[in-house]
This record gives structure tokens, C-alpha cells and sequence, in this order.
């Protein structure tokens, strides 16, 4: 069963600045994900399958039951509803595939991956995810998109983390789907406050005009992230796509905020 997160740290002392480091975590972000077996990251089991035993997997806060549009966690059974906010405000874009609630134990193991560069933590919710997608598209083939795109990073916030893990899980995704992906189709042309602690209305203002497409996309498309918290990012790159001339947009992404 999963015990904690805190004390399970492998990076103890990170120099995020200098270029040894940038080097081995882009090195050990690109190199492909390990099959099963190995220690659990959750409680140090010995028989996990791609980073988790099966206990510590069933305890993954799962969203099954949320908004059919942005898939905001709801407390109540049913996905076929619109939340307040998609009711209010229908995004532009067609739907969220986000199969976790950003919660414990989900959280942690997105924050390790995220600015920690501690992949192991990514493992599980990757491989996991690339499975629920290949069984949906071979469900709802008319779901599947014609390319994956990683949510764009701007290069000096790249430089800083060392890696963007949006484009680490889009690739992975498109090795499990054998749809393409793609860096360099949208950018970011300034540099932004954080969003980490920004409300809706904030994280809006400041994306507003940041994205710029460098081609005519193709007709479906999928933004890959990590985390969808208000769908401020989801929103203003999904309307810079369709501006450009694509025809759907959905957002894949490991887990959803609460709210």
C-alpha cells in the first residue's frame, strides 16, 4: 500500500544549473521507458509492474466521475454532464482525457517527475495511460487524432528544468499509439510568470497572445500535458490551433485538479 512519497527522494542534491546535470536528465528522459519488474516508488515492494505494485496501483485516486468536457472531478456518478464552468463558458476544445485526480499520491509522483527529473515517479502513469488510450482508440477509432502535440515550453524555462515533460509523455504516448508528435508545430514567443498559484482569470491574462503556429495544422489534433488545473493553458492553445485551421482539439493529460 502506498506510505508516503516524502521520504523516498533519489536527487539529494540537484545543480539544476549547471550542464552535467542538464545532460544526464535530458539523457535519462529520452532513453525509453524500462518494461516491468523492480522495486515499487510508492512502498519500495519488490514486485511492481513499470514502477508500482498492484496495492499501490488500485489506490491511484482514479477520475471516473467528471465533467464530460474539461473532466473536472464531480462527486457525483455520471460523465455524460457539463460542470458549472463548461456550462457557463464551453471550451474550444473538444474534450479532456485525464484518468487520475491530481491528489495523493498522483500529485507527488507528477511533482518529482516534473521538477525534480525523477522519471521513475512518471513511469507507472505513463505506461498506464498509453494503455487506456490504445484501448480507447480501438473502441472509438473516430476519436483518434491525426497528431500529438506537446504542450509548448518556453526555451528558457526548458533550459532551466532541464527537460519538458510534456514532450517526454507525448512521445512515449506516440510510441504506445503510433500516432505522431510533434515540438515545433506551436510556440512560445515570451516568457511568463509561472502559473503554479495563479487563479483562472490570472493564468488567462497571462497567456493571453503567447502562442504562435508556424504551419497549417492538420485537421485533428491532441495537446499532451501533465496536469490540467483551470484549462487556461488547454483553452488559449487550443484557440491559437483552430485559429490556424484545425478542425478538433483534444487535451490528453495524466490527471485533473479538483478545481
Amino acid at each position: 500500500m502506498i506510505k508516503g512519497l516524502r521520504s523516498l527522494s533519489t536527487l539529494l542534491t540537484p545543480k539544476v544549473n549547471s550542464r552535467e546535470w542538464i545532460h544526464d536528465s535530458v539523457r535519462k528522459i529520452r532513453s525509453p521507458l524500462p518494461s516491468g519488474g523492480g522495486q515499487c516508488v510508492a512502498c519500495l515492494a519488490p514486485d511492481a509492474l513499470y514502477g508500482l505494485c498492484t496495492p499501490c496501483r488500485q489506490d491511484l485516486p482514479a477520475n471516473h466521475w467528471h465533467c464530460r468536457c474539461c473532466a473536472l472531478p464531480l462527486a457525483f456518478a455520471g460523465n455524460e454532464t457539463l460542470c458549472g464552468q463548461c456550462l457557463q463558458n464551453l471550451p474550444p476544445f473538444t474534450r479532456v482525457i485525464a484518468p487520475w485526480r491530481y491528489r495523493y499520491p498522483v500529485d507527488g509522483m507528477i511533482q518529482r517527475y516534473k521538477y525534480n527529473g525523477q522519471r521513475a515517479f512518471a513511469r507507472p502513469l505513463i505506461h498506464d495511460f498509453a494503455t487506456q488510450l490504445v484501448g480507447m482508440l480501438q473502441t472509438i477509432p473516430e476519436q483518434r487524432p491525426d497528431l500529438l502535440i506537446a504542450s509548448p515550453m518556453h526555451p528558457a524555462r526548458r533550459r532551466k528544468r532541464g527537460f519538458n515533460q510534456a514532450a517526454d509523455i507525448a512521445e512515449q504516448l506516440s510510441r504506445r499509439t503510433g500516432i505522431p508528435w510533434t515540438t515545433d508545430l506551436v510556440i512560445r514567443n515570451r516568457r511568463t510568470r509561472p502559473q503554479r498559484g495563479l487563479n483562472r482569470e490570472e493564468r488567462l491574462a497571462n497567456l493571453r497572445g503567447i502562442y504562435q503556429v508556424g504551419r497549417t495544422p492538420p485537421a485533428r489534433l491532441a495537446i499532451i500535458d501533465d496536469v490540467v488545473t483551470t484549462g487556461a493553458t488547454a483553452r488559449s492553445l487550443t484557440e491559437a490551433l483552430l485559429e490556424a485551421g484545425a478542425a478538433e482539439v483534444q487535451i490528453w493529460a495524466l490527471a485533473r485538479t479538483p478545481g
